[in-house]
């Protein structure tokens, strides 16, 4: 039931490689179509029915705060604040680890996204589960969900030699509350040994060692996600258009389509 289910927003870094960009702004509050990402991130959960949201902050962290309390929806939002924002996104996920009190979604705040997307990790049959686009084979540096007898193995840029399948990974991760000491383990190992400058996804190589996580396939939906100058173009001209597309036959999602 996604009704007890949290979300918590990795927001905290400085997104120096879109910097001519977004200007001194978080990169969440980057706008595609006139509608900042945090703001769409926003209304997703609150459409699937997520009632929670702990944000990590840090870089420019009140332009964030501001754009939170003008957004005009009805979560309940609230901000744990990483000081050592410079450092990788392992650092925000600890500072967040008394908010992983309950079945918990955590998102990098990065992504432009088909609410579907954020739909079928909420209604996941797994507790713990990642989103993998299985239409995108590695390239250069994609962050891959690498899956051998039906979990995962690893979420990383680096491939193991062998396992089933594997595709890119969104950047959102599922954990059921009754796990969430795994991965605080998992995380805690890299964070005492001073390896604070990793994605968090390569510091849960030992949660995937030892829990289950399974996947649901997101291949065919649209998203982005946006770390490049180019990916912003892409994300205007051929994800957005796509969105709009895609909204016409939501099935499940039908009911929330004023039309």
């Amino acid at each position: 039931n996604s009704k007890s289910m949290k979300a918590v927003i990795l927001a905290a870094g400085v997104g120096r490689r879109l910097h001519v960009i977004t200007q001194n702004h978080p990169k969440c509050l980057l706008s595609i179509g006139g509608e900042p990402l945090l703001s769409r991130y926003l209304n997703n959960l609150e459409q699937v029915g997520v009632s929670h949201v702990t944000i990590v902050v840090g870089y420019k962290e009140e332009l964030i705060r501001e754009a939170v309390a003008a957004w005009p929806g009805s979560l309940l939002v609230d901000f744990l604040v990483n000081k050592q924002y410079e450092r990788g996104s392992i650092v925000s996920l600890w500072v967040a680890r008394h908010a992983l009190d309950d079945d918990t979604v955590i998102m990098d705040a990065d992504v432009l996204f088909h609410p579907m997307i954020l739909e079928r990790l909420v209604t996941s049959s797994h507790p713990n589960a990642l989103l993998m686009d299985e239409t995108v084979s590695q390239q250069t540096e994609e962050c891959m969900v690498v899956v051998r007898d039906g979990r995962v193995i690893a979420l990383s840029k680096q491939m193991p030699d062998t396992y089933d399948e594997a595709g890119e990974g969104v950047g959102f991760l599922r954990v059921s509350r009754h796990d969430v000491p795994s991965v605080l383990k998992s995380v805690e190992q890299h964070i005492s040994q001073e390896l604070m400058d990793m994605e968090y996804e390569d510091a849960l190589r030992d949660f995937f060692m030892s829990t289950p996580v399974g996947v649901e396939k997101i291949g065919g939906l649209p998203w982005i996600e946006i770390d490049f100058p180019e990916d912003v173009e892409c994300a205007e001209n051929h994800v957005l258009p796509k969105l709009a597309e895609h909204g016409r036959g939501l099935g499940a999602l039908s009911s929330y389509v004023k039309r």
